[in-house]
């Protein structure tokens, strides 16, 4: 997850068996890929170059960036402006400390505004 241009907590999920999404919700019974949540600074930095880069692109927002890896080659699959932030899953390093970084943010933005 990349917020005001500052990677702030990174997951790296896994494709459902036989699927090309993490869930496969079209199966008989639910099937996920799973997901391992990381510190960023143990992100590789070609993961981590391309996602600022391509963040950059949008905006200094709040964005999820879906990225293909392998190797040393990386892919953008999509910058998502409604990042999923699930409990035990993306906050699963930095648990509340993450709702306080982008909590933070906004305030600033809001105060900067004038409200």
């Amino acid at each position: 997850g990349v917020l005001a241009g500052r990677a702030i907590y990174a997951c790296r999920y896994h494709m459902a068996r036989d699927h090309w999404q993490i869930y496969n919700h079209g199966a008989k019974r639910f099937s996920s890929g799973g997901y391992e949540t990381l510190p960023t600074f143990e992100v590789p930095k070609v993961v981590l170059d391309a996602a600022l880069k391509a963040s950059r692109v949008v905006g200094k927002g709040l964005y999820g960036v879906d990225i293909k890896q392998k190797g040393q080659q990386v892919y953008v699959m999509e910058v998502n402006d409604n990042p999923s932030i699930e409990h035990d899953v993306e906050d699963a390093y930095l648990g509340k400390e993450l709702y306080m970084l982008i909590m933070a943010e906004f305030q600033q933005r809001l105060e900067q505004r004038g409200r």
